[in-house]
C-alpha cells in the first residue's frame, strides 16, 4: 500500500474514532451517530479492502476505549466492517465513478444492512449476556432505520463533494507522474543538444548528419 493511501485510510480511522466519540447519541438501545462518514469515503475512494479495514479498525479502537476488551467485541466491530466492504464493492463496480443515484442507492442499502447487522449482533450479545427481551433488541429498530436512511441519504448528497478534491490530492499526481513516464522522450542532436525531428536526418541548427 502506498503511503500516501495508508496515511488517508489512518487519517479516516482517527476521523472515525473521534465521530464515534463525539458526533454520537446513545439513547437506550438506539445509536445516532456521524461515524459512518469515514467509511463511506475511504470506501468509495480507495475500494472494498480500504473500506473494511477503516470500518474494522476505527469500530475497534472505539470498543477498546468505550467498553474495553470483552469476548463480544468482535461482534460489535463487524457492521462498520460491512459497510465499508458493500460500498467499495459498489463503487469498484462503477469503476468509482457512481452518479448521484447510485451514490444513494449504495449508502442508503448499506445503511439498512448495518441496522440489520447491528439487531443481530444485539441479539447474540444479550443472549449471551442475559439481557435478551423484545423489546429492547427490536422495539427501536424503526426509528433506527429511519435516522439511519437520512443519515445516508445526506452522506450520499455530500460524498461527491468530499471525493473531488481527495482524489485530486491523492490519486491525480500518481496518474500524472505515470502519464508523465509513459511519453516518449524528446529526440535531441547529439551534437548541439537542439530538439530535431524524430524523422530528421540533419539537424537543423549545427548541419550534423545522422
Amino acid at each position: 500500500m502506498k503511503p500516501k493511501r495508508l496515511v488517508t485510510n489512518a487519517m479516516l480511522i482517527a476521523m472515525y474514532v473521534v465521530l464515534s466519540l463525539v458526533a454520537t447519541i446513545n439513547a437506550g438501545n438506539m445509536k445516532f451517530t456521524l461515524d459512518s462518514l469515514p467509511i463511506i469515503v475511504g470506501a468509495a475512494l480507495f475500494g472494498p479492502v480500504d473500506g473494511m479495514l477503516i470500518g474494522l479498525c476505527g469500530s475497534f479502537i472505539n470498543q477498546l476505549i468505550t467498553w474495553g476488551l470483552t469476548p463480544t467485541t468482535v461482534l460489535w466491530i463487524i457492521p462498520a466492517g460491512v459497510r465499508g466492504l458493500l460500498i467499495g464493492l459498489y463503487a469498484k463496480h462503477h469503476n468509482f465513478d457512481m452518479t448521484f443515484a447510485q451514490t444513494q442507492f449504495i449508502t442508503i442499502s448499506s445503511a439498512l444492512i448495518v441496522t440489520a447487522v447491528n439487531t443481530l449482533m444485539m441479539f447474540i450479545d444479550s443472549k449471551i449476556y442475559g439481557y435478551f427481551s423484545i423489546a429492547y433488541v427490536f422495539g427501536g429498530i424503526v426509528p433506527r432505520i429511519i435516522a439511519g436512511v437520512i443519515i445516508a441519504f445526506i452522506f450520499g448528497a455530500i460524498l461527491p463533494h468530499l471525493l473531488k478534491p481527495l482524489r485530486r490530492i491523492v490519486l491525480e499526481p500518481k496518474k500524472a507522474s505515470a502519464a508523465k513516464k509513459s511519453e516518449p522522450e524528446e529526440r535531441r542532436c547529439p551534437y548541439c543538444k537542439a530538439p530535431i525531428k524524430e524523422d530528421a536526418k540533419k539537424c537543423d541548427y549545427c548541419g550534423t548528419e545522422f
